[in-house]
């Protein structure tokens, strides 16, 4: 099996320390374009897509192996391994953030400190979490996405993307999100929003910096209190960027918190 060919990875950069960059739902490695400038000159940047998505290998996505987020952290591990990462940052937007988690407690010797953009271990609500929706209004909006998935698309990726002012970027975020094959989108969709992995993040121990953005639909402030609350060596940052796409949205104070938490910390 060819690892490199099938998350299509790429190193971008110079440097001794290599960030590992991880796209969320809906998207690939482009994403990135506009902090790449921001981190490039001082780090060796690995970027990647997630199996399913950009120009990885579709022939290799398998249902049963993506039924969960493990089967991603598991080609996480696997590039970090081939590409002999010992060890690398992870920086993860959205549902990567978890999966990154995932597979920083599968094989720490290859993360160092994880730097998570939005992200949220569950995304419904329960008991006293808060995490932005009711299980109902899950299952709608996953009903919603198998009945039309364009339709869902050009209605939900402005609302993501959070920037009302710009609404080229909610534009941006939707042609995205059409390109994607929508039986495998349907499918990543549901692994995603249906998730429950709050039960990892306790007492996780590796230094993270946890990028909260105001006004972010997707994932609440209250899910960054409790990933802080949770995790040991946890540090929660809020942006003034709203919505939750910041290195989209605000690419330049995005990198600027990186940097100052990587020079902190090194």
């Amino acid at each position: 099996m060819n690892i490199i060919e099938r998350n299509n990875v790429k190193i971008r950069g110079a440097g001794k320390q290599t960030l590992i960059l991880a796209h969320g739902y809906g998207c690939d490695q482009n994403i990135w374009q506009r902090i790449i400038p921001e981190l490039e000159e001082n780090y060796e940047l690995l970027l990647f897509d997630h199996v399913g998505a950009g120009q990885s290998d579709l022939s290799r996505y398998s249902r049963s192996k993506y039924g969960t987020l493990h089967g991603y952290a598991d080609d996480l591990i696997e590039i970090a391994q081939r590409l002999e990462i010992r060890p690398g940052i992870f920086i993860g937007h959205s549902v990567s953030a978890i999966i990154g988690l995932l597979a920083a407690l599968k094989a720490p010797e290859h993360f160092s400190k994880l730097i998570l953009i939005a992200p949220s271990p569950c995304y419904y609500n329960e008991g006293d979490y808060e995490g932005g929706f009711s299980y109902q209004d899950i299952c709608e909006m996953l009903k919603g996405m198998e009945s039309n998935y364009e339709s869902w698309a050009r209605a939900m990726a402005p609302v993501i993307m959070g920037t009302p002012d710009k609404p080229e970027l909610g534009e941006e975020l939707t042609r995205i999100f059409c390109g994607n094959k929508p039986e495998i989108a349907k499918h990543f969709a549901q692994v995603t929003f249906l998730s429950d992995h709050r039960h990892d993040v306790q007492d996780f121990d590796l230094p993270t910096l946890i990028l909260q953005c105001t006004e972010d639909k997707i994932a609440p402030e209250s899910v960054g209190r409790f990933l802080q609350q949770s995790m040991r060596k946890a540090e929660l940052h809020m942006l003034k960027a709203q919505g939750h796409c910041p290195h989209v949205s605000a690419p330049m104070e995005t990198a600027a918190a990186i940097r100052k938490y990587l020079n902190k910390s090194s």
